[in-house]
């Protein structure tokens, strides 16, 4: 016979990945901590398996991450049933946890959350990840849907392709006389092999690839590079001549017409491609989310049908 999944038990193991302690679960659930630890282990001996990390804070085990996916999309299906019912505490606002890149974060996602219907109450628990690594917290049952670079679903969610974001390598206009201007027999290749460069944080390989690009496989960026670890202050960094970089083309061009930006190479653009994941439910919430995110980025990401382009096999950027 098939063990059970005892509710109680599941939803105390939610409380305690979510919360991070077991004290702090046990606050939440308003029990004492033992009792959190019994059901816990209760729950463990019926599955035969370890399901979390004792680690501050605890982390689920691959197993672990199984009955968390199972207990969120419980919490899912049981709030929309109440407000289907009309049952008394529907009216609360309905959370969805979404995992978004920065770059997206700082451009087209937060004006696609605002086409959600406002009657849908939903409150939102935005985590900002690097796109090539939000899928990670999907199987982990940490977040609902995600915006990710990878096409290949993960166990329980669906995949819909977004279009592709797209990065020009830009520099203030101080940056580019300095290293350009007095070097015009140089090849770029090599300019932005010695160049100081911005990059985002050290997963972001969007410079060092358009530099591969160039010179066909071989290096990448210079060594004298700044991290700049926000959107909004990696533009500026640029802007400000600390360095060259890759911006995506919604922030560039307004600061390319008034002239704090400049073109390093106008035909080799690269395209990062985006795609939306999320939980197989029939949840009315998560449906229209994912309308709302999917009609913004049809206006807001690049078709790449413009020019030559380079899609993108490097890391992103958070």
């Amino acid at each position: 016979m098939m063990a059970e999944l005892p509710l109680d038990l599941v939803r105390t193991l939610l409380a305690v990945v979510d919360e991070g302690t077991f004290d702090a679960a046990a606050s939440a659930l308003h029990v004492t901590p033992s009792a959190v630890s019994q059901r816990v282990k209760a729950l463990e001996r019926r599955t035969g398996r370890v399901l979390l990390m004792r680690t501050k804070p605890v982390r689920p085990t691959e197993s672990g991450e199984a009955v968390v996916r199972f207990a969120r999309r419980l919490a899912r299906l049981e709030l929309d049933a109440r407000a289907e019912l009309g049952m008394t505490g529907s009216e609360e606002p309905t959370r969805l946890s979404i995992a978004v890149n920065s770059d997206s974060l700082a451009t087209w996602f937060l004006p696609a959350l605002a086409r959600v219907p406002e009657e849908l109450r939903l409150s939102y628990e935005l985590r900002r990840e690097d796109q090539d690594h939000t899928a990670a917290l999907l199987r982990e049952g940490l977040v609902m849907a995600a915006v990710t670079s990878s096409p290949d679903p993960v166990t329980g969610c669906s995949v819909q392709s977004l279009g592709r974001m797209r990065y020009m390598a830009v520099a203030g206009p101080g940056f580019a006389a300095r290293w350009l201007g007095d070097r015009p027999d140089v090849p770029l290749r090599q300019v932005l092999a010695d160049a100081p460069v911005v990059c985002f944080d050290r997963r972001d390989d969007l410079q060092d690839g358009f530099v591969r690009g160039l010179r066909r496989g071989r290096g990448g960026a210079s060594a004298l590079r700044h991290f700049v670890p926000t959107s909004e202050g990696f533009v500026d960094a640029v802007a400000a001549g600390m360095g060259w970089g890759m911006v995506p083309q919604v922030q560039a061009e307004p600061l390319l017409r008034a002239g704090r930006l400049v073109h390093l190479a106008t035909d080799r653009p690269i395209d990062v491609p985006l795609y939306w994941q999320q939980w197989k439910l029939d949840s009315p919430a998560l449906s229209a989310v994912a309308e709302a995110v999917a009609s913004a980025a049809a206006a807001a990401l690049d078709g790449g049908s413009q020019w030559p382009h380079v899609t993108s096999a490097v890391t992103g950027r958070g």
